[in-house]
């Protein structure tokens, strides 16, 4: 079905994330932006193609706040490490990371998240080996075929293991070439639009690959360009207890003395945060990538996600690497999420609403998008999740959201971005999910050395 120029879900559950929700609803989209939702048949649309809600839920599109696509290629592997365990020999194999592994990565790591709702997505790349082709290119081009918003953390490393590093040298940049590959990504990608489909952040790796002097000067450069900043923070006791010994402070008190603590940073997983850190990233206005799955695979810990709500923090949901999260699906982060808060904190610490609205809103304040993104409001791009919940087992579950996010991940009815179909019962309209599973293959194969270059 072609609704690119306007269309009207009808007799759908429409829940808007902002507060109102409606049993029996619809939304009215025209020109790619949401031009009504409200209860009952939809006033005067005439005219425009109607999609038969009922049964469904709608939602705003999912946003992905942390991943990093290139790692489709290697799931599976050091499956028992610890964090630092699982990149040391993790390195190793993406440092053979080329333009066409990355395409084909993306291609793949993409199709799979819109297959599972989401319409926006973060990912943090910061591999970067020289004379591989051009990697961000590769990327973005790769994305624009799936059809789904990137947010390109363009990351970077420059503290290799003679320096103190985790990563082997041969896979790290120096400073000047960290900032000028940055530099140019955001010159040639980054765009201002509201609409925008391709958005480029700053985004070096994290305080064990990174020397404190990139840390400082890509916050420059963020400011100076106006965009926003990205990094791994506060993620595993290991990291907390270098970041003692190396600098005298915490990991948010170290991201704080380098200016990177504002209303234009987000932290990936800050699992282990005292209540001043989260006081300090409340006040500060700063954002946090909630990684549920990749946190609880690593033995890395579990976010103290109600916490930072309380207080107000941005909080959004991301799948993180495939490589540590394998085959996760955006949707199912809400579940996981809502699971390992209340796990530590009791069946009222996380409701299926504000996981939901983590994996909405949530996200697309995270990313400084919620003036477009993230809520099913007039004005607003037409982001939209039509989601199955009248199916065997769902049937059953008198509300609709409790059945999304308590149970599997519903089937997948459409996906639209902009307007734009991506998703059509359950089957991508744009790259077909063949195509892109046998690039990922093809990537997996190429990265693994299992056959010839």
């Amino acid at each position: 079905m072609n609704t690119a120029e306007g269309f009207v879900i009808e007799g759908a559950h429409v829940v808007t994330v902002d507060g109102a929700e409606y049993a029996d609803g619809h939304v009215v989209v025209r020109a790619g932006r949401i031009s009504a939702v409200g209860a009952g048949p939809a006033p005067g649309a005439e005219g425009l193609q109607r999609v038969d809600g009922r049964g469904c839920l709608v939602t705003p599109g999912l946003v992905n706040t942390h991943n990093h696509l290139y790692q489709w290629a290697t799931q599976g592997l050091f499956a028992d490490g610890t964090l630092f365990e699982w990149l040391v020999g993790s390195y190793e194999i993406w440092g053979r990371l080329d333009a066409d592994v990355v395409s084909g990565t993306t291609s793949a790591g993409l199709a799979h998240l819109a297959l599972s709702g989401c319409t926006t997505a973060s990912d943090h790349h910061y591999v970067h080996p020289s004379g591989r082709g051009d990697i961000v290119a590769a990327e973005v081009e790769a994305a624009r075929e799936v059809g789904v918003r990137l947010d390109l953390a363009r990351g970077s490393m420059d503290r290799g293991q003679s320096q103190g590093g985790l990563p082997p040298d041969a896979v790290v940049e120096s400073l000047g070439q960290a900032l000028s590959g940055t530099a140019d990504a955001i010159d040639a990608y980054h765009d201002t639009a509201p609409d925008a489909m391709t958005r480029v952040a700053v985004a070096p790796c994290s305080p064990f690959s990174v020397s404190r002097a990139l840390m400082v000067e890509s916050a420059e450069l963020a400011r100076d360009r106006g965009v926003r900043l990205h990094t791994h923070l506060a993620e595993t006791l290991d990291e907390e207890q270098q970041c003692l010994e190396e600098f005298g402070c915490t990991p948010v008190e170290y991201a704080e003395k380098l200016g990177w603590l504002g209303p234009d940073v987000w932290l990936a997983h800050a699992v282990h945060l005292s209540d001043a850190a989260i006081k300090r990233i409340s006040s500060t206005g700063t954002g946090v990538a909630h990684c549920p799955t990749s946190n609880a695979r690593l033995g890395a810990g579990i976010c103290r996600v109600p916490e930072l709500l309380e207080a107000g923090v941005p909080v959004g949901l991301g799948v993180d690497g495939p490589a540590s999260s394998e085959l996760t699906p955006l949707a199912g982060e809400m579940h996981q999420a809502l699971l390992m808060a209340r796990a530590r904190g009791g069946p009222t610490a996380l409701s299926a609403r504000q996981a939901l609205e983590m994996a909405t809103l949530g996200g697309a304040r995270v990313l400084g998008r919620d003036a477009e993104l993230g809520s099913l409001a007039v004005g607003k791009l037409a982001d939209l999740a039509l989601w199955r919940v009248d199916g065997f087992g769902y049937d059953v579950i008198g509300d609709p959201v409790v059945a999304a996010v308590f149970g599997p991940t519903p089937p997948l009815e459409r996906l639209w971005v902009g307007g734009s179909t991506v998703v059509d019962r359950g089957e991508l309209r744009t790259l077909s999910a063949e195509t892109a599973a046998a690039r990922g293959r093809a990537a997996h194969r190429a990265l693994t050395q299992e056959v010839s270059r």
